[in-house]
């Protein structure tokens, strides 16, 4: 049984759909060891103490030069296999790719490499998507290098783009016809052991 850490900053909406899944089998062969935040009272806090999950909280505020130190020691005090990271809002260093390579599961409200990299993150990706007229877009969930949004890609998933969409009915409609599902799906996938990295690809075992 692996040992998940799921990395979170905000509403926790992809970590209750983690939790659903869980609850119902469709991700087998792990638990959730520990929810961090990256900031005190995000709302994800909540819904991980309601399901019985144990918390941390790790900020760069309080730990602007040793963050990166802090969330690794926080991850392997609660002997953590694997991470998932669910809406969080900070860029990872070196050191913690490096200790959990090929083991960070990141999401991201676009069809990489479309709307993505530094600067694309909440209702920007939409935004953007909205603004260049684009039909099709969706999610994608990929392993965590240290290039931003530039790791091997597990699964993709295209939503519709509507003419009268607004960011965030069109963030609305990604999270739930995409990012809810393919999550979940990848993490099983990683957790059964399915998934092997070669190069910038990701093959299904």
């Amino acid at each position: 049984m692996l040992r998940m850490g799921v990395l979170v900053s905000g509403g926790g909406t992809n970590l209750q759909a983690i939790i659903d899944k869980l609850s119902t089998s469709q991700i087998c062969n792990c638990d959730i060891a520990v929810v961090v935040s990256s900031k005190d009272g995000a709302f994800a806090l909540e819904r991980a103490t309601r399901a019985g999950i144990q918390t941390a909280v790790v900020s760069k505020k309080d730990h602007e030069d040793d963050f990166d130190k802090v969330l690794i020691e926080t991850l392997e005090a609660h002997k953590v296999d694997f991470v998932v990271l669910a809406g969080f809002m900070q860029i990872l260093g070196a050191e913690l790719i490096k200790r959990f390579e090929n083991k960070i599961i990141n999401v991201h409200p676009s069809l990489i490499p479309s709307f993505c990299g530094k600067g694309f993150y909440g209702l920007i990706p939409h935004e953007e998507v909205i603004k260049h007229g684009v039909k099709l877009t969706g999610a994608t969930v990929h392993f965590v290098t240290e290039g931003a949004d530039e790791g091997p890609i597990i699964l993709q998933k295209a939503v519709e783009v509507r003419d009268d969409d607004t960011a965030d009915v069109l963030q609305k409609r990604v999270m739930e016809m995409a990012e809810w599902e393919i999550l979940p799906q990848a993490i099983n996938l990683f957790c059964l052991g399915k998934l092997q990295v070669d190069g910038r690809r990701v093959k299904f075992l």
